[in-house]
């Protein structure tokens, strides 16, 4: 075992301010991120678990975040089965709409917009997500059904049974759906054709994004350029990991988001650099008399200069873990609270690398303290 690692260990306590301050600046970006990622993947959720192996959307979107109108000619449907890999297309409609509950006595009246998805309820159909129950997909046959994510009941003001209106026609809470949060807007899911009895949905020439399942979905990428090449401007299609990363992308780079994300690295970096070269610093002060004995034995600045350096990273290597541990208590927490989060790969290896560099250059603003090791400090 090394000398530096051996010391973190012996004397763990004076560093932990320095793995507490990293940790924290760590969870301060992640948590964000998973925050914002988490909004996202509640809002698509009904797409991204769909058996649905490609998308197809308008020829200018770039996602499903911010991007527009993304409305398809009706005509697209059709013509996607020209492609022999292709086995089934659907459109995925949605729609706004207004959410009066019926309380009963002395509840409270809940008036609300909210964001109306639609399934087939179909067996197998390539709209129904694969994580609904025999139960729910039954329940959404009725007409005038809807199912409702449990962490949206108290916000709409309902619970399993009640009748509430939208857009004044009346609807069922049926189905309790789990994993499906919308912060922004609270969303309720029904079948395609209670979407039609509620007169919403497809209006005019214009159908929503297509879902497209093909024969054999490891060849996703080869039938997505197949039919891009295909598309004559008309279309985009998506594989279904491609789109989903796509508009994480988007809310990403919406202003605010990345202003607050900014200022965030920006202030996860002072105060892991501040707080953790002065722990460093302090810890070595504490042991410069054991420096000072190294000296004395022949060991030169340089290699005591590299214990330090040493010392510095495994600091880094610790606050790593510990923030891995913080991050994965607040994602917890946050499912526990309805909320899904998520930390894409490349966000946790720039954390990583920061929270690395944060300890490598708080060991080198430390490593003046060196000069206070001299070996005639020993004699006083």
């Amino acid at each position: 075992m090394s000398l530096a690692l051996a010391t973190l260990i012996y004397e763990w306590r004076r560093y932990m301010a320095a793995v507490i301050a990293l940790a924290f600046s760590g969870l301060l970006i992640l948590a964000q991120v998973g925050m914002f990622t988490g909004i996202v993947k509640g809002a698509t959720a009904t797409i991204d678990r769909s058996r649905a192996d490609i998308l197809v959307l308008g020829a200018k979107s770039e996602s499903l975040i911010n991007s527009g109108p993304s409305g398809l000619p009706r005509r697209i449907q059709p013509q996607l089965y020209l492609n022999p890999d292709v086995v089934e297309v659907a459109s995925f409609d949605g729609d706004g709409a207004r959410w009066t509950n019926r309380p009963p006595p002395g509840k409270k009246a809940v008036t609300t917009f909210v964001q109306v998805n639609m399934v087939d309820t179909r067996p197998g159909a390539v709209t129904l997500p694969t994580d609904y129950s025999e139960t729910v997909r039954v329940a959404l046959q009725e007409p005038y059904a809807v199912a409702i994510d449990r962490s949206a009941l108290a916000r709409l003001g309902v619970k399993p049974g009640d009748s509430a209106a939208l857009n004044g026609k009346s609807v069922h809470v049926r189905a309790i759906l789990e994993g499906y949060p919308d912060i922004n807007q609270p969303s309720v899911v029904v079948s395609r054709d209670t979407m039609r009895l509620l007169g919403m949905g497809e209006k005019g020439d214009k159908t929503g994004p297509l879902m497209v399942r093909i024969k054999d979905p490891a060849q996703a990428e080869v039938v997505r350029d197949t039919l891009n090449a295909n598309a004559d401007g008309a279309y985009r299609a998506w594989t279904r990991d491609e789109l989903s990363k796509a508009n994480e992308g988007a809310l990403m780079k919406e202003q605010i988001i990345g202003v607050m994300l900014g200022f965030s690295v920006f202030l996860g970096f002072l105060i892991g650099v501040g707080i953790t070269s002065q722990t460093l610093r302090g810890a070595i002060l504490a042991n410069i008399k054991e420096f000072a004995s190294l000296r004395a034995l022949g060991v030169s600045m340089p290699s005591l200069r590299l214990i330090v350096v040493e010392l510095s990273f495994w600091v880094g290597i610790v606050g790593l873990a510990a923030t891995a541990l913080l991050t994965f208590g607040i994602s917890l927490l946050a499912k526990s609270a309805g909320l899904p989060m998520g930390f894409p790969i490349g966000w946790i290896t720039g954390v990583a690398i920061l929270l690395m560099l944060i300890s490598m250059a708080s060991g080198l603003m430390a490593m003046g303290i060196l000069k206070k090791s001299q070996p005639a400090d020993l004699l006083r």
